[in-house]
């Protein structure tokens, strides 16, 4: 086996076992981390002095009469480019950001969202400075024309083959991103749950917006015996939502394109349709759909779904759901639903998520005192609120010291006697003291 393989394997099932989680064994790791500097003091300045002649003395000086503080400033020119399930918003609240850290903005608004692109590009202009603010048309050749060129941020909200894409592009000019992408995002339902309240709480969450919502909750995990109990759930709530007709619901919407509605299509055929299933290709319609008897290797358990479509996937527990979540790329957002609060700070505690809700939906979304952001697969960077601000500032550090009192330097400066060294690791100790 690749030596670097079999460490990696080991230090990611060390990872995945939970053992770096506890707060006692962080403070354990840096005791001792602490122990090896003090140990081996004599030991580390001779090799470092072996290395490059590096004295004591030279690395490090307290600094308690100067004024430190972090000053945010504009990154300059950035590139906010938007999807279509939520055109308006997912444009907009990142330009707030931008514009509040002070920057200039080019927006690329979704084509497939044709009128609130003509809007944002017709009507938008008149209300901001054109000198300071862009707006660029075009489809996926256009957006590649554009990443050609350099820019001081990237945001990008969309999906992760795209999110590659624009990554792969800003790399070559080393302009940072943020990612907010997709994913699966896994909803356990615990056997003591009220099935209705459930249903009634997944499915408002599932087909608000027709499904087309990045964090909607993506398939349900739950016991063969709630399954049972959620089903006849699942059709009650989506026939008090949408009629017995939903097609006529003027609280349904439609799926975005023609090339969506066929995807979305071919996943109908996986497992068995347990709830609806109707779709009308002229109309772009899908009906609330639940299915079951999915297999984990079958497309709508390998994709986004991003449509109104839910999968009932069969776990003995929540130690065989948590594993099966573990098992994937990690969610852009979490759901567990249970009576007990043991069991959602389990799998709170256990996984990993953009963002986790206990018993809801997807609520986090609405208070801007909280990020809104993926992990790994599911993006990186987060905005929302005043993270929005920091996102689109850079966080420059600043030290002002005072252009006299020399004397004060006078220790910093070599040759390094051994009372210049002793008061200088007494001035260090003092300040690592306060880390």
């Amino acid at each position: 086996m690749d030596p670097v393989e079999d460490t990696l394997r080991r230090l990611r099932e060390a990872f995945n076992s939970g053992r770096t989680r506890p707060a006692e064994f962080r403070a354990a790791q840096l005791k001792s981390l602490g122990h090896f500097l003090q140990d081996n003091k004599q030991l580390l300045q001779d090799a470092l002095a072996q290395d490059g002649g590096l004295r004591v003395g030279e690395g490090r000086w307290a600094t308690q009469l100067d004024a430190a503080f972090i000053r945010k400033e504009p990154l300059g020119l950035v590139l906010i480019i938007a999807p279509w399930n939520y055109p308006l918003n997912l444009m907009l609240v990142p330009l707030v950001g931008a514009l509040s850290a002070g920057n200039c903005v080019v927006l690329k608004p979704s084509e497939i969202s044709k009128s609130t692109e003509k809007v944002l590009a017709e009507v938008l202009p008149r209300y901001l400075d054109p000198s300071c603010f862009a707006v660029v048309l075009g489809g996926p050749q256009e957006t590649g024309q554009l990443l050609e060129h350099k820019f001081d941020y990237i945001f990008f909200t969309g999906s992760p083959r795209v999110g590659k894409i624009v990554m792969a592009a800003a790399a070559k000019h080393l302009t940072p991103v943020t990612l907010e992408l997709g994913g699966k995002n896994p909803c356990y339902v615990d056997d003591d749950c009220d099935p209705q309240i459930v249903a009634n709480r997944v499915a408002f969450f599932r087909y608000f917006n027709t499904g087309q919502t990045c964090v909607a909750p993506d398939y349900v995990l739950c016991s063969p015996e709630m399954q049972e109990r959620l089903l006849p759930a699942l059709q009650s709530a989506i026939t008090r939502f949408f009629g017995d007709d939903p097609q006529s619901s003027p609280n349904l919407g439609r799926i975005i394109s023609q090339k969506q509605f066929q995807r979305l299509q071919g996943l109908l055929g996986c497992g068995r349709v347990a709830v609806g299933g109707q779709s009308d290709e002229s109309d772009r319609y899908i009906a609330p759909t639940v299915l079951v008897d999915v297999r984990e290797t079958e497309p709508v358990m390998q994709e986004e779904i991003f449509g109104p479509i839910l999968p009932i996937v069969n776990v003995r527990g929540l130690d065989e759901a948590v594993d099966f979540i573990n098992r994937r790329e990690k969610p852009l957002a979490l759901y567990a639903f249970s009576n007990s609060n043991q069991v959602v700070t389990q799998v709170l505690a256990r996984t990993s998520s953009g963002a986790f809700c206990g018993n809801d939906g997807f609520m986090h979304m609405t208070l801007t005192s909280l990020p809104f952001g993926g992990v790994g697969a599911s993006g990186m960077g987060r905005y929302h609120g005043k993270f929005s601000f920091d996102t689109f500032s850079h966080h420059r550090a600043c030290l002002l010291r005072c252009a006299g009192m020399e004397k004060v330097n006078d220790l910093r400066y070599p040759p390094y006697t051994d009372m210049k060294v002793q008061l200088l690791s007494w001035s260090l100790s003092q300040s690592c003291s306060l880390l």
